[in-house]
């Protein structure tokens, strides 16, 4: 039985990292790693791999940063080149970058079977490009490894078959449940930053409709500024390279905001631990505060985790300033007894059983 893995950014990375040592127990399983190199610095990539002791890829194809065209159909010719060599009996592919978009199709186009892990998501908004990866990624994968009934019934709504469903739960559970504990021990993040637990706001902004726009993302640092001397709460900003770009190039003012270089898993971890209100345009940080129980507060005007926003654990605040506002009061004040919607850890055994299941059926 032969597997391969195709992943480019942090999120897939540290998705995977639970099924990637599983695969390395099973005897009757060989598998590959094949990197897209979407994200490629040592503070989006190689970190991670260190900090959750994962192998090297075999494959890194070096893609780096291009237009959303130029760079998945770079992916595709070197994924296809791969899938030849390889011949594996599945392809998996995690959530809605380019790099899984690539790969599904590079693997269906080789009457490759596709296994979709994280399927089902959808934010209803067809302007982001994770969006149309996601709704091109469900219609081409085989297998469609679902978090929970929410993303099952979004598939079932756009005509997929329940036979192709499996209601899995979401990979980053087992990730947070192994690694909690671990950074609770070997990172000292708030000691280097002075900071004490639930009195200071962690900030992620990264998407381009924040990010690559200067007024709207200072209108957005303003915002918070006006939180952080409200509740005397400083703001902890790891800053994304494209973000830090806009920062500099346009001069932003930060005041209370206190910006770090993006940080390793173990950092992050803690620090979205222990704050008091987690304010995010990142899907997976919406997932992370909700498992962790830490209110979020998400600065969109709409959500593909739209479960967290139905249990309580999060709020779509948008980007204007009164309704951000509003939101971290009401976050402050959440009682933060809301059920993780994500399933219960062992979710990596269970897809890969299923997968191996799967290999059985086609064999």
């Amino acid at each position: 039985m032969h597997v391969g893995l195709i992943f480019g950014t942090r999120p897939e990375i540290i998705k995977f990292s639970a099924l990637i040592r599983l695969c390395s127990t099973h005897s009757n399983l060989s598998f590959f790693l094949l990197h897209t190199g979407q994200h490629y610095s040592y503070e989006l990539d190689k970190i991670f791999f260190d900090e959750l002791n994962l192998p090297n890829p075999d494959y890194n194809l070096h893609i780096g940063s291009a237009p959303h065209g130029e760079q998945t159909g770079k992916m595709l010719i070197g994924i296809e080149q791969i899938l030849l060599k390889e011949n594996p009996d599945v392809v998996l592919v995690l959530g809605d970058p380019n790099s899984a978009l690539a790969g599904a199709l590079a693997a269906a186009k080789l009457h490759i079977p596709v296994c979709h892990i994280e399927a089902g998501r959808r934010s209803h908004n067809r302007s982001m490009p994770e969006e149309l990866n996601r709704l091109m990624i469900d219609q081409i994968a085989d297998h469609l490894f679902t978090p929970n009934e929410w993303t099952r019934q979004n598939l079932l709504k756009e005509g997929i078959s329940d036979d192709r469903i499996i209601v899995s739960g979401d990979p980053i559970v087992d990730v947070v449940a192994s690694s909690k504990d671990t950074a609770a021990v070997c990172s000292d993040i708030l000691q280097r930053l002075s900071l004490e637990p639930e009195q200071y706001f962690l900030l992620t902004l990264h998407r381009p409709e924040n990010a690559d726009i200067p007024n709207k993302l200072q209108t957005i640092l303003n915002t918070l500024d006006i939180i952080s001397a409200k509740y005397a709460y400083p703001v902890i900003f790891p800053c994304h390279p494209r973000t830090k770009k806009v920062l500099a190039m346009h001069k932003l003012i930060l005041k209370n905001i206190q910006i770090t270089e993006p940080l390793g898993y173990m950092d992050f971890l803690q620090l979205e631990t222990h704050a008091s209100v987690i304010l995010t345009d990142s899907g997976s940080m919406q997932e992370e505060a909700c498992i962790l129980h830490v209110p979020c507060v998400t600065l969109r005007e709409d959500t593909e985790r739209s479960e967290t926003v139905q249990i309580g654990a999060n709020i779509l605040a948008g980007t204007r300033p009164e309704c951000i506002m509003d939101a971290v009061e009401s976050m402050l004040h959440a009682d933060k007894i809301w059920q993780n919607p994500f399933g219960e850890p062992g979710v990596s055994e269970r897809i890969i059983r299923d997968v191996l299941y799967i290999i059985t059926k086609i064999a």
